[in-house]
């Protein structure tokens, strides 16, 4: 159930999420957002430190004893997406837009640090919250970055958890699942090298564009004949580009897609046959190519004790029968380097609400949540951190 000390703080919780949805700010450009968040967090008597990887936030509540430190993530930037929602708090700044939830992830975050805060002399133990940067833009992204700039040491980081709330979830509900749960997303860019001429005279030419459409149909061979059939693999190209005119048989051609995995075995396998394969079908049609493939964010693996732990708390912040086991999803996630550094869990807190139309999918520019969903994710954090620190010393 939902403790009346946070029931109380609901409204706090929508106007805060209400304020960063009006006023989104991109990949590691948060200003405005940063300085809202440090100053709250000064003013519950947090240790905060400010500009971390650029414009992350960290504040530390250190409890009445020493004990073990829990780390609760939540990611602050925004997407460049116009919104077309007609709400009262619809985003002010033309081509951003909160569409992935991090407003709720940061304002959620926000107040369970005042819950926590005022329940100090509990803990036997420590609690970082940081407020990360650009998670939806990788790379670089905030996640490297943050460790880099050592977010896990001083004090060392033991266990890690971060919520998502989730429109294909219905609010109410939380969903975890241990093991793999979201996907490493890769990216590749190929750039095809031939000979350009008249579209009328194609045998004096090397042409870009029939060796692309190739490709594009090959590499669906990537996931159906080169991956185990119950493995998960997705091989997409998202962007071609090649030609000027009708007739002109370009110079080059250019395709951009994407590969997740969730598997680091099948992973590497993809990246290695693709390699061949460009290489081979360039080959063959005599054209040079340049191959530029980047490791993305990794598989975000949930530690199994931990995500009993946190299947056992949501079962008493919702009910048994409001906790569903998520199948894993190929959305990637730059939480999964933190928890490839300490033990932890990413879940998922349910914002849809079909009757309300609160149900468009992340990143619609019609996105929208049920805010009664704010206060479930608050209550998780608080509960989390209380099971874990409050009486262990």
């Amino acid at each position: 159930m939902i403790e009346p000390e946070v029931l109380k703080l609901k409204d706090e919780v929508v106007q805060l999420r209400r304020t960063f949805h009006m006023y989104p700010e991109i990949e590691f450009d948060l200003h405005r957002t940063s300085q809202i968040v440090a100053d709250y967090l000064e003013s519950l008597g947090l240790e905060v430190k400010r500009n971390v990887a650029k414009t992350g936030v960290v504040g530390l509540l250190r409890g009445g004893r020493p004990g073990k430190t829990i780390m609760l993530r939540a990611d602050m930037d925004a997407l460049p997406l116009q919104e077309l929602n007609e709400v009262p708090y619809r985003s002010r700044i033309d081509g951003a837009m909160h569409a992935c939830g991090h407003d709720g992830h940061t304002a959620m975050l926000l107040v369970a640090a005042k819950v926590l805060a005022s329940k100090q002399n509990e803990l036997c133990g420590n609690v970082k919250f940081v407020f990360q940067p650009s998670e939806e833009r990788f790379p670089p992204g905030g996640a490297l970055p943050m460790i880099e700039e050592g977010v896990l040491e001083n004090p060392k980081v033991d266990m890690a958890f971060g919520i998502h709330l989730w429109n294909a979830l219905p609010v109410g509900t939380v969903g975890v699942r241990a093991g793999a749960l979201l996907a490493a997303a890769d990216e590749f860019r190929i750039v095809l090298k031939g000979k350009g001429g008249h579209g009328a005279y194609p045998h004096v030419c090397k042409d870009p564009i029939v060796v692309a459409s190739e490709l594009v149909l090959a590499m669906q061979t990537l996931v159906s004949r080169a991956v185990d059939p119950l493995e998960s693999a997705v091989v997409t190209v998202g962007k071609i580009h090649a030609g000027t005119a009708f007739n002109i048989i370009p110079e080059t051609a250019t395709l951009e897609g994407t590969v997740r995995t969730l598997n680091e075995q099948v992973r590497d396998a993809i990246k290695q046959r693709m390699k061949q394969m460009v290489r081979g079908i360039c080959d063959a049609h005599g054209i040079e190519f340049e191959l530029d493939y980047k490791d993305g964010t990794a598989v975000l693996i949930n530690d199994p004790e931990l995500t009993k732990l946190v299947r056992e708390v949501a079962e008493d912040v919702v009910g048994k029968d409001k906790v569903i086991e998520v199948p894993p999803s190929m959305g990637g996630e730059d939480m999964s380097f933190f928890l490839q550094k300490v033990p932890g869990v990413f879940y998922l807190v349910g914002s849809a609400n079909p009757e309300k139309g609160l149900d468009k999918p992340h990143h619609s520019p019609y996105y929208d949540i049920d805010e009664d969903a704010l206060i479930v994710g608050v209550q998780m954090h608080v509960s989390l951190v209380l099971n874990l620190l409050r009486g262990t010393c």
